[in-house]
């Protein structure tokens, strides 16, 4: 899952929002330099990385992207479904998308001084661009994805994605919406035990 789905797997604490959020880019023993709610972020995203990547259904999404995009497809497909969650916000969250994102933003803000050199570089661009609001139109995923290639020195051919988001749209929402339920429940549980 990328950023959205992983933000709002968290529950309410900030932190653990923020640890989930930031915790591609913290290896091992790392992890120890956090306080105690972030650290069960960066846990409960390691658990829903391991969780989505070898789940049926998320694989054969990523199969209908693997003969173009290789090993990007999991990428991708993460990109996808962050898309399918923001179109149908209202169906997981009481509360309107905007105001989740700005809170979400806000709290960046309140916790700059814990947040990795990364997410503090990554911070003012993502905010700037509002790129988890942008995950509601296709347009907005094949920017994001764009952005993407260009970091990849557009050897992922990520740019062209929106294409096969366009092309098996159903499909694509179908997988998300059986994937997601199942994994709303396996992370919720998990956050229990943390």
């Amino acid at each position: 899952m990328n950023f959205l789905a992983h933000i709002y797997l968290s529950g309410n604490n900030d932190l653990i929002k923020i640890g989930n959020f930031m915790a591609d880019g913290i290896r091992g023993k790392q992890l120890e330099h956090f306080p105690e709610e972030v650290r069960k972020g960066i846990i409960l995203h390691r658990f829903i990385d391991t969780y989505t990547d070898s789940h049926d259904i998320f694989r054969q999404s990523t199969k209908r992207l693997h003969q173009r995009y290789h090993h990007y497809s999991g990428v991708i497909v993460d990109i996808f479904y962050d898309h399918f969650l923001a179109k149908n916000w209202s169906k997981y969250s009481d509360e309107n998308l905007d105001d989740f994102i700005n809170r979400f933003y806000k709290s960046l803000h309140e916790n700059y001084s814990i947040l990795t050199e990364k997410t503090q570089g990554l911070m003012p661009y993502m905010i700037e661009r509002n790129w988890l609001s942008s995950y509601q139109t296709v347009e907005g995923i094949h920017q994001i994805l764009t952005q993407m290639d260009r970091r990849s020195k557009n050897t992922s051919k990520m740019q062209f994605a929106a294409e096969e988001l366009r092309e098996y749209y159903f499909e694509f929402e179908q997988e998300f919406t059986l994937f997601f339920e199942d994994l709303r429940q396996h992370a919720t549980q998990k956050l229990l035990l943390l």
